[in-house]
C-alpha cells in the first residue's frame, strides 16, 4: 500500500500535554481500528505549530476519512514516491 505524509495545522502543537497527546493516540487508534486494515498509522512528528504523520493506507481518501472521524485536520497529504536515506549515497 502507498505512504503517506500528513501535514496538520494545529496552533501550539509543540506545547501539547503529554496527556493531550496521549488521548489524541488514543482517538486516532479508535477511528483506525474501525477504519480497518486499510490505514495505518506509523508514527508522527510534533513541531511548534504542525504534526506531520506518517501513515499507509489505500488511498488519499482513506487518510480524509480518517481525519474527518478523528476531528483532525489534514491539511496537505502527499504521497510518498520513494525513501531515501544515507545508504543511498553508497
Amino acid at each position: 500500500m502507498p505512504k503517506y505524509v500528513i501535514e496538520r495545522e494545529i496552533p501550539d502543537a509543540g506545547k501539547m500535554s503529554s496527556d493531550d497527546l496521549q488521548n489524541a493516540s488514543k482517538n486516532s487508534c479508535g477511528v483506525l481500528k474501525k477504519l480497518g486494515p486499510e490505514i495505518q498509522w506509523l508514527h508522527s512528528y510534533v513541531t511548534d505549530d504542525k504534526i506531520y504523520c506518517v501513515y499507509i493506507a489505500s488511498d488519499e481518501d482513506r487518510i480524509k476519512q480518517h481525519a474527518e472521524e478523528a476531528g483532525f485536520p489534514a491539511n496537505r497529504i502527499s504521497r510518498v514516491k520513494t525513501l531515501i536515506d544515507p545508504t543511498t549515497a553508497e
